[in-house]
């Protein structure tokens, strides 16, 4: 029996993220790569012909408002200055 984790590693590739490291950056980067994967996959099926373009045109835009989404809430947003209401000493 193989190991299903070979399998969508095989399947499903990640790469190491490289860029400035934050929380936000990682997490969007993820959101980012699974964009890509499902992008491939649907332009895969509409090429072979197992769902219309207009289907694939759909689900692609679908997932694009998604990473958009993701784009505004992790990287838009503007972290709050450090120290910021703390006192000054007594």
């Amino acid at each position: 029996m193989s190991n299903p984790d070979a399998k969508d590693d095989f399947l499903f590739p990640r790469s190491s993220y490289r860029g400035e490291f934050t929380p936000e950056n990682l997490t969007f980067n993820a959101n980012l790569q699974e964009f890509a994967q499902q992008v491939s996959l649907i332009c895969s099926l509409e090429t072979g012909g197992k769902i219309p373009p207009q289907d694939a045109y759909e689900q692609i835009k679908g997932l694009w408002k998604q990473l958009k989404l993701s784009k505004k809430n992790l990287l838009d947003t503007t972290p709050p200055p450090s120290g910021e209401g703390r006192s000054q000493g007594s």
